[in-house]
Formats: C-alpha cells, structure tokens, sequence
C-alpha cells in the first residue's frame, strides 16, 4: 500500500545545506525514497505513516512529528529530515533500534503506537558525514547491495548527508592509466588484494596480495553504481575520491621525465610494497587529475565533494611550508579546472598521527593555500584530541567534528559516553569554535559499541545541553523494548563505571600473540580500566531482563559477557606462568586447562551472534571468486587482513583482532595451546624456554593458518541467553574470587 505523501502547497521550500549544495532532488524523489524506507524497514505498516515536506527557517535541517486522525505524522525540508524524524518516532515512541548490521532484524509491535506529542526539532549541524577509508577494508569489502542497503537506510534515519563513497573506484583508475600507456596486468598488479585496498588508496601499500582480479573490479565498479543511485534518492552528497599524487611505479617508464618519489615502506611492509608519489608541481599531475575526474564522472557522476588524503602516515618529500602550499594549491586547483563547483575534504588524521612533524607553520601554509570553504578538514579523532583547538580552528576553514570510537574491528568494550556528550556539547556552543560545520562518525569498522553513534547522530537534534543521563534511560529501553527496571540498571552501570575511556584498542589478552609477560609485541596495556565487579553487575542485571527476545538485548548481553570472561585471560596466565617458574607441574596443568577452556567459552557465546562470525566473513569473501583458485586467493586475503595484516612479522600483526568465533576458537586458542606446550616441554625436560625460538613457530603458525581453508559456520548456533546463564554460574565465583560474596540470584525464568 501506498503512503499518503504530501508537499505541503505554498510552504514548501527546497533547502540546500552546505553538504548538500549540488543535491537535485524534487519533493516527489525525496517523497518516493521515503516511501521505499519505510517499505524496507516497516513493511505492512506504510498507511500508517503521512509524509509532508515543509520549509526550512534560516537554512537548518528539521523535522516535526505528530500523531493525527489516527496516522504517525512527519514533516521535514528534505528526505533526510523526514527520515530523522521517522528514527525519533521508532526510537522514542516505539522503542525500536534499528541496527546498521543487516541481519540483526527490526522487531515490530504488532501495531505501531501514535506520537503523544507533537514534537519540532532542528539540527545545529548542516554535515552529518559518515565512514573511514579503513571500513571498507575492515567491514566491507565482501558486502553485497543487501549489506549497503540496510547500512544506506540507517545513515538516511541518521540523517546522514555525507557518506563516503569510495567503492569501486579502481575501474575508474584502470581506465586512466591504461590511457597513459601502462598494460592491464602492471596496473591490477599494482592493486593490492580487496580488503587491503583502502591502504593502497591512502598510498600506504601497492602490491601486496595483488594482482586484483578484473571480476572484483568490475563487481565493485557496479556496486559503486547502486549505492551512489541510493544514497541519492535520499538527497546525500556522497564524497567520492580525487587524485592526490599516488601513482604505479610503472609510470616512470612511460613517463621517464617526471617527478615521481619512492616513499618510505609502511608499517614493516617490504620496500617492493612501497608507494610513489607525483610532484604536484609536475604538469602531469594536473593531467591525471583531469584524466580521473572525467572517467570518475562518466561512470559515477558527482556531487562535487572530493576526497584527497595526500602523505596519511607517510613522510612527504619536503616537510617545507611551501612545498605542502604547492601540494595543497595544486590539488585543489586541478580538481578546480575539471569541476568549478569542486569542494576538497581532507582527512585530519595526518595532524593528529604525525603531530610532531605537522606544526602550526605547516599545517596553516598547507590550508591557508586553498581557497576559503574550498576545503572541509575532517577532525578525524575528537574523543583523544581535538585537533581545531591546537590550530586557531583550523585557520578559519570549516571542519566537521568527528568520532572515531573503533580501530581494526576491535569487539572489547571501549569509549567514554560522559566525556563524548561534554566535547561536543562544549563544541556545538562554543564561540571560538570557528566553522564547525557538522558531525561526523570515522570508525574504523562497525562496532557492537553501537550506542556511541547514536548518540552522535541524535546529539545535534537537541537544543542546547541534553539530559544524558535521560537519554541513556531512553536508550535502554530501545534494546529491549520495553521498560525494564534491570536493564535501565545495567546500562546506567555501563556508562557511569564501564564506558569510562576513549582509548585507541585496549583488547584481551586472548586476542595478542602469546607471550609469558604482558601484552605481547606491541607495549603492555593496562588489561582492563574499569573494576570488574561492575562489569559482572552489568551481566547480572541484563540476565534479569523480563523479555530476552529482542535481538539488540542480545547483541548487547554477548559484548557483556565475552568483554567480561576474555578479561580473565591475564590472571590465568599470570598464574599459569607463576606456577611453571615454580616448577609446580600439578597447578601449571590445572591452569593451563582453565585457559585454554576459557577461548572454548567466548567462541561459544560469539557462536550465537550472525556478526561475530569468521565462517560468514570468509564464505562472503569466497563468494566473489569464479574458480576454486579465485576463491582461496579472496580467503586468504580476508584471513591476513584479520590476523597477520600483511607479511610474517608485520607491524600491524593482529591490529585487527577481534572476538569473533572461529577466530577465538580455533586461531587464537591455537597459538595459545602453542605455548601451553611449549611449557610444558620445558618443565618436563628441565630447559630453559626459548623466547625466540617460540616466537619464530608462533609467526610460521600464523602465516600458516592465513593460507589454511578449514571451514568454520557461517549461521549462529546456539542460545545467546541460555549460553549466558551458564557462563555466569561457571565464571563468577572466578571474577570474584575473595574479593566479595556471590549474590545468590535466580537467573532461570
């Protein structure tokens, strides 16, 4: 059945917002693609809605809501307002969550209450910019259109007007450097495998896992296609990617007189994996810009958003004032030429990750040398550091304050709702903020900490201070649907105690290489910043919950519960290692069990969840493979991604962990037994452990098992509940220890 749709006669105004400044929607797309939104999201309950399109008072995104002659009514200036508005009346009159995972399902009361209030909100931020380069390495690269359509209209019900839009961009550079006269098997060469290409087109990597496949290319040059058609129903002006200096070694043969740099390898990677990068000043650098945004546009169209993210984490080849001007002008001016309308956005990473080397005599040469609101920074990691204080605002150009919350994929619990709501409050309010135009959300990957971007999205809908301690109230009952005096206890327990540190990756011990003491390679974090008998609350809080059918109540208890048993790992370590320099053989065994036992338990609980499974991330990756060779080559570069990352002894090796069953179960656990064994050798035979020599095995089982294809499922088994009422009894009494007395509870209904 058909909504009944409305633009409002004589009212009606089409708002343009900066982020949306070459949008071309009429009031019947943006009424059409609401319609086809609640289709996906509500379907048998399209009467039930009447959409109306209104003015915009001094140019801000707005919504109203209100119930009427028995309809849920929603009026907004654009789709995007009208989408916003539908999230608020799922999320605040019918306590639905609708998730950005498209498996995890929409649960519906069977019939949809109406507003008790009518209701206007405006948004402070004209930008709501969505996606990190990295997604679409760390979640994405195996999605089909299924997976962007559910993930396209939650960013709609986010009001999101700026996704990044980076898919399939490597047909349009296929097509340009062929013009340049480089052979089609130099140039997918040059490519690096599918889930690496994000840090090939941040000109960190070439080559590695390469030659892509023409199928990828072709398939993600399609998919590239849907998504932009989408997203632009809904009015977003999807930021597509321009040239930023990185080009194939190959062109110094058919260009021998240009100014082309080795860059320094990245991150341990080998020096045949090494970037090159074209002098700006170079007349061929305007000439491929042209190149590449002509093809871009022919096969993509644009919206005149252009992301260029020239030297992330790599040292350029003059750290000069004036030489970062010419770099910057350059780029801007030769996107310019092309498109006269072009807008540059530019990730803010690089001042954040290089802070030493990008000062304020560089930073202010490098933007001061574009064109004023010519360029967008996007302030990439607010919640550590907020780089528009360190830079006058970034000299005066706009910039979208940004959120970043998840590196690699990482499933431990991390982030600090208290101090999130406290920067950007202080930001949205703050005079000396310069031209803080939006909000942006730049994860990594898509993360089961889901209430951060919620609250991120929401945030810039209240006016002045927002009540978060409400809010929060409010966001409990979303995941379970109903009030629930337990579960408004669990979450009120998880921002005050647990959600308390924005941190770059604290992870379990589980999840590191193997090692005696601390955390591994990489320096030894504090295994846990929180005490652990709040966290255990938590657990038993949610375990009390009246209705555990809501599959977000689910979702939340499986983070709780392996966020809390994998903390365990280093006290079992520890005291599995006291006991072998003891030479207490009985205890050591004991421990080693309980370990080794405790990698069984998570990888059960991660078992019951479709988004925590290796099986689905491989069998999707081996879905785009024509041959059984093709395959086992996209298998192996979605397992290196997750583990090694790149070659034996990588830099990065394990940066992508995450507790994921297959992973916890079989990698991690392996690599643990391996220790375990070599151990107990030692204590058996009286030699000392050889450091070395096991690190040098533990990397072979590594490199091994990225080349492995056993197979793991790829749908849930078991009762997230059940499982978790069982762990509970089995884990307790250990994370309590004698530190307090086992509260006698009931957790069986």
């Amino acid at each position: 059945m058909k909504l009944r749709l409305f633009a409002s006669v004589g009212i009606f105004l089409f708002s343009v917002s900066f982020a949306q400044a070459t949008a071309s929607q009429s009031p019947s797309d943006e009424l059409r693609a609401m319609d086809g939104l609640i289709h996906r999201i509500l379907p048998g309950h399209e009467d039930r809605f009447r959409l109306e399109l209104i003015a915009s008072r001094d140019g801000k995104d707005a919504f109203e809501l209100e119930g009427k002659d028995g309809q849920v009514v929603i009026r907004g200036n654009n789709a995007l307002s009208l989408a916003t508005g539908l999230n608020w009346y799922l999320k605040h009159t019918c306590h639905i969550s609708v998730s950005y995972y498209k498996a995890s399902p929409i649960q519906l009361p069977e019939t949809l209450p109406l507003p008790t209030e009518k209701l206007r909100r405006e948004s402070a931020c004209k930008s709501r910019f969505f996606l990190n380069y990295c997604t679409f390495g760390y979640s994405m690269p195996w999605w089909g259109f299924p997976d962007w359509e559910r993930l396209i209209d939650w960013m709609a019900l986010n009001g999101i007007n700026m996704p990044l839009a980076i898919t399939g961009q490597e047909a349009a550079w296929q097509k340009v450097w062929r013009k340049l006269g480089i052979p089609d098997d130099q140039i997918r060469a040059y490519f690096t495998g599918p889930a690496h290409l994000p840090w090939h087109r941040m000109t960190n990597i070439d080559r590695w896992n390469g030659p892509l496949p023409q199928g990828y290319i072709d398939n993600q040059m399609t998919l590239q296609k849907k998504i932009l058609q989408r997203e632009r129903e809904f009015g977003m002006a999807p930021v597509l990617p321009a040239f930023a200096g990185h080009v194939p070694e190959q062109l110094r043969e058919v260009r021998p007189a240009a100014k082309i740099t080795n860059l320094k390898p990245w991150e341990g990677f080998p020096k045949e994996c090494s970037t090159w990068f074209l002098d700006p000043k170079d007349p061929l650098f305007t000439e491929i810009q042209k190149l590449y945004l002509e093809e871009q546009t022919r096969l993509f169209g644009t919206d005149h958003i252009y992301g260029a993210d020239p030297l992330n984490e790599m040292e350029p080849p003059s750290w000069e004032p004036e030489y970062l001007a010419d770099v910057a002008s350059t780029i801007y001016n030769s996107m310019a030429a092309v498109d006269p309308d072009a807008q540059w956005l530019q990730m803010g990473w690089l001042f954040y990750h290089k802070s030493k080397d990008w000062t304020q005599p560089r930073i202010k040469a490098m933007l001061r040398a574009v064109p004023q609101d010519k360029i967008i920074l996007l302030d990439y990691f607010c919640e550590r550091t907020e780089v528009w204080k360190q830079t006058d605002a970034f000299f005066g150009q706009p910039y979208i304050w940004c959120y970043l919350g998840n590196f690699g994929g990482a499933t431990s619990i991390n982030g600090d709702l208290k101090d999130l709501d406290k920067r950007l409050t202080h930001v949205l309010g703050d005079p000396m903020a310069g031209k803080m135009v939006g909000v942006g959300g730049t994860l990594e990957a898509f993360s089961p900490n889901t209430i951060f971007y919620d609250y991120l999205f929401e945030r810039p809908w209240f006016p002045g201070k927002l009540d978060l301690e409400n809010w929060v109230e409010e966001y409990a009952l979303t995941r379970t649907g109903q009030p629930d005096e337990n579960i408004s206890k669990a979450w009120k327990l998880l921002v005050d105690k647990i959600y308390l540190h924005s941190t770059r990756g604290f992870r379990p011990l589980m999840t590191c290489r193997p090692s005696r003491i601390g955390h591994g390679r990489k320096p030894t974090n504090p295994d846990v910043y929180y005490d652990r008998l709040d966290l255990l609350e938590v657990w038993r809080l949610m375990l009390l919950a009246k209705d555990t059918e809501r599959d977000s109540y689910r979702q939340d208890l499986a983070l709780v519960v392996n966020e809390a048993i994998s903390r365990l790992a280093t006290p079992l370590r520890d005291q599995m290692v006291a006991a072998y320099e003891a030479g207490d053989k009985a205890t050591f065994e004991r421990k080693a069990a309980e370990l080794l036992a405790l990698f069984k338990d998570v990888d059960r609980m991660a078992a019951t969840r479709i988004e925590l499974l290796l099986g689905a991330w491989i069998a999707d990756a081996r879905s785009f493979g024509k041959n059984e060779a093709e395959r086992n080559y996209y298998e192996h570069d979605a397992r290196n991604l997750l583990t090694t990352w790149g070659p034996k002894g990588n830099g990065l090796n394990d940066y992508a962990n995450r507790l994921w069953a297959g992973l916890v179960g079989d990698y991690y656990h392996g690599r643990w037994a391996l220790l375990v064994s070599e151990l107990r050798k030692s204590l058996e035979s009286g030699r000392k452990f050889d450091e070395k020599a096991f690190n040098a095995k533990v990397a072979e089982y590594e490199w091994n098992w990225t080349l492995s294809n056993k197979t793991y499922a790829g749908q849930p088994a078991g009762d997230t509940v059940q499982i978790a009422r069982e762990l509970y009894k089995k884990y307790a009494p250990m994370i309590l220890g004698n530190a307090a007395k086992i509260k006698e509870i009931s957790v069986n209904h």
